[in-house]
């Protein structure tokens, strides 16, 4: 009975029956989610790679020769939609549409012209920035994007807030609303093209490019945009059926294909000429080439609907395209006066927080777009707890970890490096800020390199515990091991250096570009590692000390230097005279404001060191600053040749007296013994 009944349906359930299977009918119902699409053949467990992409081919090609077969039905598709339309519009005028569009835009023009003239004040005080300094280009940066949302905001108000205000039919509703969005998505991409690129301000740009580029892309940004927004309000309000849709959307896509190409072909070189090479011809020629073949292949993708490949594709090279444009763009914005610094200085917390900000977020945003394109719900894959998910979702965990540990770091470095570049001119200052900054600069390297060890080790066992890596047993595992490791292979060396090291730097023994000698080892310290330290010594070679081998220190650049000269004069000089014309020298060292400021006790006559054989030796004291002695030891010497050379005080030398048989010698003796008792020169 029941199967008479399946065979034979009642007379009011054939037209319904006959209705449902119309291919029409069953495609908008599938479009429409209440008929679900036929489930794919699942892939068998044995397939090779070759086996799958040949059925991801099969279904490009079906979906292609289905377009194809869809091409003879456009016209009536159109004909049909233009009957609906028609119907729909029956009661309204075309005209009247179309002019109830216009006003709309000309409303949210005029709306925005009322928001230019409130923010005159605003604009002009920007034009006003001489945009000099880092500061001044930031508050430049903010101005200008409140300046831009505000001109959205009002041209949004104006057109689509006011016809929201009123009580449309439902169809023109859908119609002119679509319209003045997609007339508000091109204002968008106008405004954001101006705020980037400043195709009318070089002073304003963001993106480092040519006046000439400027005015090219941001042109090209928004003819790319405007068409795809209205081409897709279009395409949304016909009612065609899906298949005409999508064949409609693939003219669209091929005339936003062409017009990618020719921005391509066309773009404008370093010199801002059309023509001009950029990298040589060929290079301008190859890049060219390999960037039109992949628009095509991404066009071909979209329109095989191979959608997941497509994404794959789009990300893999719209991503470090984006990175780089978004590095130029910061260091573009934060570069340096010329007052200020150089390109050596590094780079501030600012430029490294946003450059490192802004690739994390460009980087998750590409990851939430992959995931919306493979239908991944992040909420079930939260929820969800198979060995697949599990796996997934470390590795999502895991990219963030890396994410933020890059930016710690960076922004951990910056700080240091800019610290230590702070400290580098302190010696010349004599104060206690001073040695302080110099105690920074010896300790700070030391506490990066400590930093990013610890950095890499949590990053790398929270990577490993986000995986599903249990790293109890791997803490516990690596102590033994280390104290194995310490104990089998002698590292209590190591340990004694470091921790010599450690009592070195708390102690304050010396700095970076001091002058120390332990044992037979002196020099300048050039650097220091966690067991050693490199010292140059004054002939040029490098000396790698470790820390356990140091022992005691000696410190020749801390705080000042009492420098001692010796000078050999005559034994008939007057040491009285000679006094006197020493404190002149030192006055004249002091008023020479060449060496003024690095002299603490100017140069004084201690008086007599000594009697030798041929000469009296005399001692002289000068106090400096550290480094110093040198330059002014010669400057004394300089001098004191001079006035002695003036005043007649002759330097003792040694002299030999050469003669032969007894009678000479005891005339070379008497010789001597009157040279001595002569008087000196007056």
């Amino acid at each position: 009975m029941r199967a008479e009944t399946a065979a034979n349906p009642p007379p009011e359930v054939t037209p319904l029956l006959d209705l449902m299977a119309d291919p029409a009918v069953q495609d908008w119902l599938r479009a429409n989610g209440t008929v679900a699409p036929p489930p794919a053949a699942p892939a068998p467990p044995d397939a090779s790679m070759v086996q799958i992409l040949g059925g991801m081919v099969a279904v490009v090609r079906a979906e292609l020769d289905g377009l194809g077969a869809e091409i003879p039905k456009l016209p009536a598709q159109l004909e049909r939609a233009g009957i609906i339309l028609g119907l729909e519009f029956e009661g309204e005028n075309l005209l009247h549409v179309v002019l109830l569009i216009v006003g709309f835009i000309a409303l949210g023009f005029g709306t925005q012209w009322l928001y230019r003239r409130l923010m005159r004040p605003a604009a002009q005080w920007l034009i006003a920035q001489s945009l000099e300094t880092v500061s001044e280009r930031l508050r430049a940066v903010a101005v200008r994007v409140g300046y831009g949302l505000g001109l959205i905001g009002s041209f949004t108000v104006g057109s689509v807030g006011a016809f929201l205000a009123l009580d449309w039919p439902l169809l023109l509703r859908e119609i002119v609303l679509g319209y003045l969005a997609a007339f508000v998505a091109m204002e968008l991409a106008r405004v954001l093209g101006r705020f980037l690129l400043a195709p009318g301000g070089e002073r304003f740009r963001i993106v480092p490019v040519t006046t000439p580029a400027a005015f090219f892309w941001h042109h090209r940004s928004v003819a790319l945009i405007g068409l795809f927004a209205f081409g897709s309000v279009t395409l949304g309000t016909l009612g065609l059926s899906p298949e005409a849709r999508r064949l409609l959307a693939l003219g669209l896509g091929f005339a936003l294909l062409v017009i990618g190409l020719e921005a391509i072909w066309r773009r404008p070189g370093q010199g801002g000429s059309e023509r001009a090479p950029t990298g040589g011809f060929l290079g301008r020629w190859a890049k060219s080439w390999l960037v039109s073949l992949y628009l095509v292949l991404l066009w071909l993708l979209w329109a095989g609907n191979a959608m997941a490949i497509f994404w794959v594709a789009l990300v893999a090279v719209g991503l470090p395209f984006a990175i780089r444009i978004t590095q130029r763009s910061v260091n573009h914005i934060l570069r340096p006066t010329l007052a200020a610094g150089t390109a050596s200085e590094p780079p501030g917390l600012i430029a490294v927080a946003l450059e490192r900000g802004l690739r994390a977020a460009l980087i998750i945003g590409a990851a939430l777009l992959l995931a919306h394109a493979w239908n991944i719900d992040l909420g079930e894959l939260a929820a969800s707890d198979s060995a697949a998910t599990r796996l997934l979702r470390g590795v999502l965990n895991a990219v963030v970890i890396l994410l933020l540990t890059d930016l710690g770091w960076h922004l951990a470095r910056t700080l240091i490096d800019r610290k230590v570049a702070e400290a580098q001119n302190a010696s010349l200052i004599d104060s206690e800020d001073a040695r302080r900054q110099a105690r920074l600069r010896t300790l700070l390297p030391i506490l990066k390199n400590i930093l990013l060890v610890v950095l890499l080790i949590i990053a790398a066992l929270m990577v490993l515990s986000a995986v599903g890596v249990e790293i109890g047993p791997l803490i516990a595992g690596a102590g033994v091991v280390g104290v194995a490791i310490a104990i089998g292979f002698g590292a209590q060396t190591l340990v004694k250096d470091i921790i010599s090291g450690v009592f070195f730097l708390l102690d304050d023994a010396f700095r970076l570009g001091e002058y120390i000698q332990s044992g037979s080892y002196k020099g300048t310290v050039e650097s220091f590692s966690l067991r050693s330290v490199k010292l140059r010594h004054h002939r040029g070679s490098l000396f790698t000390v470790p820390f356990g081998e140091l022992g005691a220190v000696q410190n020749m650049s801390r705080d000042w230097v009492i420098d001692k000269m010796n000078l050999n004069v005559t034994y008939g000089t007057d040491l009285e005279k000679m006094k006197k014309i020493i404190k002149q020298i030192g006055k004249d060292l002091l008023d020479d404001p060449e060496f003024a400021p690095h002299i603490i006790e100017t140069l004084k006559m201690q008086g007599v060191e000594q009697f030798g054989d041929y000469a009296v030796q005399i001692r002289l004291r000068i106090m400096t600053k550290l480094s110093e002695q040198f330059v002014i030891r010669r400057k004394a010497y300089a001098l004191i040749k001079k006035s002695f050379d003036a005043n007649g005080i002759d330097f003792a030398v040694p002299t030999v007296q050469v003669s032969g048989g007894e009678g000479g010698q005891a005339a070379a003796a008497r010789q001597t013994m009157e040279a001595r008792k002569a008087p000196g020169p007056a």
